[in-house]
């Protein structure tokens, strides 16, 4: 009995060990807070220009060589999860990364940035890349998936940010 509550006890602190591993920290920036999508960063459709928001990638863990973006729409299903509005890469070296912004609509992007995956979006809502935040105003809440991704294609870690409401 006594053996069977020390080896539930190690198990446990194992557990705990390890999810207390730090986690992928992002800044997000260019006057985006994650609570509303700023001015003029909507689609194109409703008047804007937008471009993914910049962020600032900390705590990478080690073996990271790409950073992928997913974007998404939080409150219309069909984009609503796996990059609905696109996944951006950036090859990455080191625990930090400047991830800069890229126009939305577009498939060449600037840099050494890459286009994962474009959109799910249809109809005028169809990008070759990012599509920026298009629910016309009607409060949808975007967020975006950052993945550490390793040479070979492995997801080393996760986490979500919110970017905004639009």
């Amino acid at each position: 009995m006594k053996y069977t509550q020390f080896l539930s006890a190690a198990v446990v602190s194992a557990v705990f060990a390890t999810s207390a591993i730090a986690e992928i920290s992002v800044q997000l920036g260019g006057g985006w807070n994650g609570k509303k999508v700023p001015s003029g960063q909507q689609c194109h459709l409703f008047g804007g220009k937008g471009s993914t928001p910049p962020m600032k990638v900390s705590q990478l863990p080690d073996g990271t060589a790409w950073v992928y973006v997913e974007y998404n729409d939080q409150d219309y299903r069909p984009l609503s999860k796996n990059g609905g509005h696109g996944v951006i890469g950036y090859p990455v070296k080191g625990s930090t990364a400047d991830l800069y912004p890229v126009p939305g609509i577009v498939k060449k992007l600037p840099g050494q940035a890459r286009v994962i995956s474009a959109s799910r979006g249809t109809g005028e809502y169809k990008s070759n890349g990012y599509m920026p935040p298009c629910s016309g105003g009607n409060g949808h809440r975007y967020f975006a998936i950052v993945k550490a991704i390793s040479a070979s294609g492995k997801v080393l870690e996760q986490t979500r940010v919110n970017i905004g409401r639009y």
